[in-house]
């Protein structure tokens, strides 16, 4: 795969994350009926839905600045992977199997957005840690 290709699907993969994820943050902020119903069926006190939803928004912006804040969009990343699976794991207990689908697409474009970040921006840290023990 070609430098170029890797940046394309990259992009491609974070513009895809930041409708999905922005969009979700967006309704949970403005409380959107569908959105806040679900949720709170799920079990999740409003203050939560109102937390996740600042969240979400703050770590789209994060992922939206190109080649800056690497260290911050892994956590981005990170707390991404972890409302995907919550997500699946609540609502396969509350609502059933069918209703999952979007958590397990989320983790499958989120999951290759994150591999063409790795490969767009590979992670020098540890290389920078180990000249430090030397």
């Amino acid at each position: 795969m070609t430098p170029k290709t890797t940046k394309t699907i990259y992009w491609i993969g974070i513009a895809l994350t930041s409708l999905w994820f922005g969009t979700s943050g967006f309704c949970e902020l403005t409380t959107n009926k569908l959105v806040w119903d679900i949720t709170l069926k799920l079990g999740y006190p409003p203050h939560f839905i109102y937390t996740l939803g600042i969240a979400k928004v703050l770590g789209i912006i994060v992922l939206l600045i190109p080649g800056k804040l690497l260290r911050l969009k892994e956590w981005v990343f990170a707390g991404i992977f972890f409302d995907i699976i919550f997500a699946f794991a609540s609502k396969l207990n509350v609502l059933g199997l069918a209703s999952t689908m979007d958590a397990v697409i989320a983790f499958i474009m989120v999951s290759v957005t994150y591999i063409m970040f790795r490969k767009v921006y590979a992670a020098t840290y540890f290389k920078a840690f180990n000249q430090i023990q030397n």
